[in-house]
Parts: structure tokens; C-alpha cells; sequence
């Protein structure tokens, strides 16, 4: 029988966590059945570097944006600068972008105006909107309702983990939802209720790695192997076999992430 092949649709390849064995990590990613990974640029000087991943390996693509938290402290991209990048053949969405109020409320305005950016370069690459949000619900809902009737693109809300109002104004814009290991941690029942009142036609999974490892690696770093684990959780959930939930998460990052597509 052969393995269901998983899409690790947000990781972080470049961060330091994984010099000592970036290879290793993405053999067993594919060890596990993460036939792709999407690992994401969250700032534009880092864009080498994560360019250079993703061209070694066949099964890396990238996406670039610049994370809400650090829009204070890096100069504020532009719509040219995102749509020039997305010219790269292994570039496939915009972002993460996005708002948070959590640790960095006191950028709120700035964080705004860079999402703006973000939405306008997805608009111009028809590529996908890669969007991080905490603890700013009700103005990361009217944003992104704002800007879909100014012009339609297409999102994902990367790691959800909001409340069940953020999931219903995305999907009625049509965007998806992806479930990281949070998903996957016990006392997350009610978010696993927000998943499992969406359309499994809108569900991606991920790992964030290296953060929110899911059981039972819980509290280790993460990599895009343990997406496995999350799909697994994702299958019960919907009640389907893990091939069964493995094809459909597939199919669904291949719809919006086109240029990954298998």
C-alpha cells in the first residue's frame, strides 16, 4: 500500500533552527509522506537565502511577505517589490502577512497598511494571500471583507487558531483554513469544532515548524515531517482514512497554490 502524500503548506526552512540538518529534515519529510513543503520568506532580506532552499530542492517551494510582527522594524515592502519576487518559478503565494495583537499591538497601524500591500500584490500575482492573525479578529475580518470587495483574490489563513466569527467571514470569501498542531494539542477542542464545521474542501494542513510541534512531539521543535501527525487528527475529524484526507488536502492546496501544483 502506499503512503498518502502530505503538503506541508507553511514552514520555515530558513530559520537557524535547521542548519546543523536542513537535508535531513526534508528527506524525512518525504520519509513521512510530505511530497511538498512551502516554506515561508518573513522578510524580504531573508529572500536569498530561502530562494536558495527552495531551487536545491525539487520538493521546496517559498513564499515572501513581511511578518506583522516585524513590519516596524523592517522598511515597508512595496506592492513592485512582491509582484517582482513572485517572478521567481518556485515563489507560489504572498506572505505571511497579516495582524498581530498579541505581542505587537503597538504596530497596529502599520501592520494594516502592510496588509493592504500584501492583499494588492496577491491581487496583481493572482498568487495566494499567506495571512497570520492573533488576538485581531474583528479587524482582520473587516480588512480582508474590505479589500475582497474592492477586487477578488484568493487566501489562506495560515495556523488558524481564531475564533469561529474569522472562520466564517474567510470562508465566505471563499479562502481556506490550515490546520497546524495546535490543532492537534488536547485542549483544543473548540477550534477542532471551528475545522470540523468547514467545507473539507477548504482545509490545508501545516506545520509552522519550527513552532507548535504536535503531539506526541509536543514542546520539541517542529519539522514538516510531523505534518503526519496533524492529518491524522484532520482524517478523525472528518471521517475519512488518512489516504482519503491525505488526497483531499492535496487537491485543495493544488487549487490555490497553482504554481505548486502537482
Amino acid at each position: 500500500m502506499t503512503q498518502p502524500q502530505l503538503v506541508d503548506s507553511h514552514c520555515h526552512l530558513d530559520f537557524p533552527d535547521f542548519d546543523a540538518e536542513r537535508d535531513e529534515v526534508i528527506a524525512r519529510a518525504h520519509a513521512a509522506g510530505v511530497a511538498r513543503m512551502v516554506t515561508i520568506c518573513t522578510k524580504l532580506s531573508a529572500l536569498p537565502r530561502v530562494q536558495a532552499i527552495a531551487a536545491a530542492h525539487d520538493s521546496v517551494f517559498f513564499a515572501a511577505g513581511t511578518h506583522p510582527m516585524s513590519v516596524a522594524s523592517e522598511p515597508m515592502v512595496t506592492v513592485d517589490e512582491l509582484v517582482a519576487a513572485a517572478q521567481h518559478p518556485k515563489m507560489v503565494g504572498i506572505g505571511e502577512s497579516g495582524l498581530d495583537y498579541h505581542y505587537t499591538a503597538e504596530s497596529a497601524e502599520v501592520q494594516q497598511q502592510s496588509l493592504r500591500i500584501h492583499i494588492e500584490a496577491a491581487r496583481r500575482t493572482k498568487l495566494p494571500l499567506i495571512i497570520h492573525a492573533r488576538d485581531a479578529d474583528d479587524d482582520m475580518a473587516r480588512i480582508l471583507t474590505e479589500e475582497h470587495a474592492k477586487g477578488s483574490y484568493t487566501c489562506v489563513m495560515h495556523c488558524f487558531s481564531s475564533g469561529a466569527a474569522l472562520a466564517q467571514a474567510a470562508l465566505d470569501l471563499g479562502f481556506y483554513l490550515s490546520m497546524s498542531g495546535i490543532a492537534a494539542f488536547p485542549r483544543s477542542k473548540e477550534l477542532r469544532a471551528i475545522f470540523a464545521s468547514a467545507p473539507v474542501e477548504r482545509i490545508l494542513v501545516e506545520t509552522d515548524a519550527p513552532y507548535l510541534a504536535p503531539p506526541p512531539h509536543r514542546g520539541r521543535r517542529n519539522e514538516p515531517a510531523y505534518t503526519a501527525h496533524t492529518a491524522r487528527v484532520g482524517a478523525e475529524l472528518f471521517g475519512m482514512t488518512d489516504a482519503e484526507f491525505a488526497a483531499q488536502t492535496s487537491a485543495n492546496f493544488d487549487r490555490l497554490f497553482w504554481k505548486a501544483a502537482s
